[in-house]
C-alpha cells in the first residue's frame, strides 16, 4: 500500500513538472524511446483504472447486501421510530377486539307463563249504586249479577275465580285492588255500565290504565274514582304508576281481546250497538292492581233500548259469555307467546 502511494505520487509530480515546462516553454524536446512511451501509458492506464476499480467494487458490494440491508435514517425521530419497531416486533400480537353485543329489551315472553287466577271486580256496591236507569236499573246489581254468571264460566273453563265483592258490599277503589293483590290475581277484571249523554248512542269499549287528554274520559274517570279511599298523599304515587306502569302492555292486549269479544257477540244480539274501541285513563281502580287490569263498560244505561235488554237473564249471560271468550282468547295467546319464547 506504501509503495502504491509513492508511485501516485511521482507520476503526479512528473505531469504538474512537464505541464509547467510546458507553460513556460522550457520543456525539454526530446526523442520519444520506448521508456518513455511505456511511462506515458503506464500514467494514463493509471488515471483510467482508479476510478472504474472504485465504481466496480461499489457496485458489486451493493448488488449483494441491498437484498438484506436498507438506508438507516438519521436522526431523533428516526431512533425513536426504530426502538418502537424493535419493541414492536418483541411484543405478542394481541387478538382483535371483538366489540360487545348491544343490550337488548328482555323480551317478557323468555318466561312461560299463564293465566290461571282471575280477580273479577263487579263495580260499585253499597251505598255506592253507580249509574241509574229506566225502570229503576241500579248499576251495581247489573255488574254483581254479571260477575257471577263470568264465575261460573271461568270455573267451568278449570280457571281459578276471585271476586272483590260477592254481594251488596261497598268497597273502595283501594281495597278492591288490594284484595286483588292479596289473592295473588294472574289479570284483574271490573265489570261496569256506561252513561252517556248522547242517549240514542249504545256501545261498549274497555278500558287499561293510563293518561287521557279526553276532557270526556277525565270527567268519567273523576266519577269512578269517587270513594277511591287514597288519601292526597297518595297522589304523587298513583301518578307515577300511570305513567310507569310495567304492566301496561298485557293490560292493553286483555283489553283488546274482551273488547273485540263483547262487541262481536254483543252486536248480533243488539245490531244498533257500536264498538267504541279500546281506551286509556286514569281509573282508581286500575292504579294499584299488580297485574294485568282492565275496566269494560259492557252496556249503556243512558239509552232505553240497551237498558231493557239488560233488565233479561238471557242478555246480562251474553254478556258474561262475551267476557268469558274475551278472557279466554287473551289467556289462550299468553299461553302461545310463553311457548314460542321457552
Amino acid at each position: 500500500m506504501a509503495e502504491l502511494k509513492r508511485t501516485k505520487r511521482r507520476i503526479l509530480q512528473e505531469a504538474v513538472e512537464e505541464n509547467v515546462d510546458l507553460i513556460t516553454g522550457r520543456r525539454k524536446q526530446r526523442v520519444d524511446s520506448k521508456f518513455g512511451l511505456a511511462a506515458r501509458a503506464a500514467r494514463l492506464f493509471f488515471f483510467l483504472s482508479v476510478p472504474i476499480a472504485i465504481f466496480t467494487t461499489s457496485y458489486v458490494v451493493a448488488t449483494m447486501v441491498g437484498g438484506r440491508l436498507e438506508p438507516v435514517p438519521t436522526g431523533p425521530s428516526s431512533v425513536v421510530e426504530r426502538q418502537r419497531g424493535a419493541l414492536a416486533e418483541r411484543a405478542p400480537v394481541a387478538a382483535p377486539a371483538v366489540a360487545a353485543p348491544a343490550p337488548q329489551v328482555i323480551d317478557p315472553a323468555v318466561f312461560p307463563v299463564a293465566v290461571r287466577k282471575i280477580v273479577i271486580d263487579p263495580g260499585h256496591g253499597g251505598r255506592n249504586q253507580g249509574t241509574t236507569g229506566p225502570g229503576g236499573l241500579v248499576e251495581k246489581e247489573i255488574t254483581l249479577d254479571v260477575a257471577h254468571r263470568l264465575r261460573r264460566l271461568l270455573e267451568e273453563g278449570s280457571f281459578h275465580v276471585e271476586m272483590t265483592r260477592t254481594g251488596d258490599e261497598q268497597l273502595s277503589l283501594q281495597r278492591r285492588a288490594l284484595i286483588a293483590n292479596e289473592k295473588q290475581g294472574d289479570i284483574f277484571v271490573s265489570i261496569h255500565v256506561n252513561w252517556l249523554v248522547t242517549r240514542q248512542v249504545r256501545g261498549v269499549e274497555t278500558y287499561f290504565l293510563g293518561a287521557t287528554d279526553d276532557p270526556y274520559l277525565s270527567a268519567l274517570a273523576a266519577k269512578e274514582n269517587q270513594g277511591s279511599g287514597h288519601s292526597l298523599a297518595d297522589l304523587r304515587g298513583l301518578i307515577e304508576e300511570i305513567y310507569a306502569n310495567a304492566r301496561m302492555g298485557e293490560s292493553q292486549k286483555l283489553a283488546e281481546s274482551v273488547q273485540h269479544s263483547l262487541f262481536r257477540s254483543l252486536h248480533q244480539r243488539n245490531s244498533q250497538l257500536q264498538d267504541r274501541g279500546v281506551k286509556t285513563a286514569p281509573f282508581g281502580v286500575l292504579t294499584r292492581t299488580g297485574m294485568p287490569a282492565i275496566l269494560a263498560e259492557v252496556s249503556c244505561l243512558s239509552n232505553e233500548e240497551e237498558a231493557r235488554l239488560l233488565m233479561t237473564a238471557e242478555y246480562r249471560q251474553f254478556i258474561a259469555e262475551a267476557l268469558y271468550r274475551g278472557i279466554d282468547a287473551y289467556s289462550n295467546g299468553l299461553n302461545q307467546r310463553s311457548q314460542i319464547g321457552s
